[in-house]
C-alpha cells in the first residue's frame, strides 16, 4: 500500500503544474543551466535570466552539452523519464539579460553566487516584477530560506530546492520549508518536482540545511590534509573511494562544485552560525585567489582539459 500511496501522491502532485508553465532560471552558471535543462527535457518553457554577456553567450552550447551528455548516461526508464528529446528542449529555452522577462513564470529558481548581497538584490526586484502567485525556489547552499524570504514581501511563497550537481543526473533534491513557508508552495514545488522526474526531500531551514552543513565540513578538512601533507589528492579520494564507495572522493567533489562556491559557502555557514570551524583551510583560499576554483576554471585539486572548461554566469546583479 505505501507505495502505491507514494505513486498516487506524486502523480497528483504532477498535475498542479499546468501545460506550458513557464519557469524562470536566474543565473546562467553550472547549476542555473543544469536546472534549466531539467524543466526544458520535461517539456516546460524556460527563461534563463544572467547580466553576464559571456555567460549567456556561452549557455546555448552549454546546455546542448548537457543534454548530450545526460543522453549518454541515462538507461532505460530514466532516459524515457526525460521526456522532450534534445532539439525541443533547446528550442525551449530562452536567453535575456532581463529579469523583467520572468514577469509570467509561475515559478523561478534562483541560481545566483551564494552571496547574500546578490540574492537580495534579485529576489527584491523579482517581488516587484512577479506575478502575486508566482514562487520564488533558492538553489542557495547555504543562506537560511528564511533570511531569503524576509527580502519579498512574499515569505510564505518561497522556499528552498537545492538541486545537487549534475542537475540533469540527480533524481533528488533537498527542499527546505522555513516557517513561513505555506503548505500551498510546498505542494506545488513538489508538484514541479515531480513533473522533471525528481523526488524533494524536505527539510526544516537552518544554515546549511543537511547537505551542506556536513559536505562543506567534510571538503575543507580533505583540503586541509592535503595542505599539511598528510597525503597527496589522489590518495585522499582513493581513500573515500575504495574505503567508503564514494563514486569521486571529497577533492574531486570540490572541484566540480568549485572552490570558489565551497568557499563562499563556508564564510555564509560561519556568519549565521557563529562558529570558526567552518572558516576555509589556507589552502582552499589561495587557490580561489589564484582563480584556480575547480573544472570551469581549468584547475583546482586536479588539472582539466579545455573541455571541461564552462562560463561561471550566476547573474551577480547590481
Amino acid at each position: 500500500m505505501g507505495d502505491q500511496t507514494d505513486v498516487q501522491h506524486t502523480a497528483q502532485s504532477a498535475q498542479t503544474v499546468p501545460d506550458g508553465s513557464l519557469v524562470g532560471i536566474v543565473g546562467a552558471g553550472t547549476m542555473g543551466i543544469g536546472v534549466a535543462q531539467c524543466f526544458a527535457e520535461a517539456g516546460l518553457p524556460v527563461v534563463v535570466v544572467d547580466n553576464d554577456p559571456g555567460a549567456l553567450a556561452s549557455g546555448p552550447d552549454r546546455l546542448r552539452a548537457g543534454i548530450r551528455t545526460a543522453a549518454l548516461l541515462r538507461r532505460g526508464a530514466r532516459q524515457a523519464r526525460a521526456g522532450a528529446p534534445a532539439p525541443r528542449a533547446e528550442s525551449l529555452v530562452t536567453w535575456t539579460a532581463e529579469l523583467a522577462d520572468l514577469a509570467a513564470a509561475r515559478l523561478v529558481v534562483e541560481c545566483a553566487r551564494e552571496d547574500e548581497d546578490i540574492k537580495e538584490g534579485i529576489l527584491r526586484e523579482l517581488d516587484r516584477l512577479c506575478g502575486a502567485e508566482t514562487i520564488f525556489a533558492s538553489n542557495t547552499s547555504c543562506i537560511p530560506v528564511g533570511r531569503l524570504g524576509s527580502f519579498t514581501g512574499r515569505p510564505d511563497r518561497v522556499i528552498g530546492t537545492h538541486f545537487m550537481n549534475p542537475a540533469p543526473l540527480k533524481d533528488a533534491v533537498e527542499v527546505i520549508r522555513a516557517p513561513e513557508t505555506s503548505d500551498l508552495t510546498l505542494e506545488r514545488t513538489e508538484g514541479f518536482l515531480a513533473h522533471i522526474g525528481k523526488h524533494a526531500l524536505v527539510v526544516r531551514d537552518a544554515p546549511g540545511f543537511v547537505t551542506n552543513r556536513v559536505l562543506m565540513l567534510t571538503l575543507n578538512e580533505a583540503a586541509a590534509v592535503l595542505g599539511e601533507g598528510t597525503a597527496d589528492a589522489e590518495t585522499v579520494d582513493r581513500i573515500f573511494q575504495d574505503c567508503f564507495g564514494h563514486p569521486m572522493g571529497p577533492l574531486r567533489t570540490a572541484d566540480l562544485i568549485g572552490l570558489d562556491t565551497i568557499a563562499d559557502s563556508l564564510e555564509v555557514l560561519r556568519r549565521h552560525t557563529g562558529e570558526d570551524r567552518f572558516r576555509p583551510c589556507p589552502l582552499l583560499s589561495r587557490l580561489v585567489a589564484e582563480g584556480r576554483v575547480g573544472r570551469k576554471s581549468g584547475s583546482g585539486f586536479y588539472t582539466y582539459a579545455p573541455q571541461h572548461l564552462v562560463g561561471r554566469g550566476g547573474a551577480d546583479r547590481d
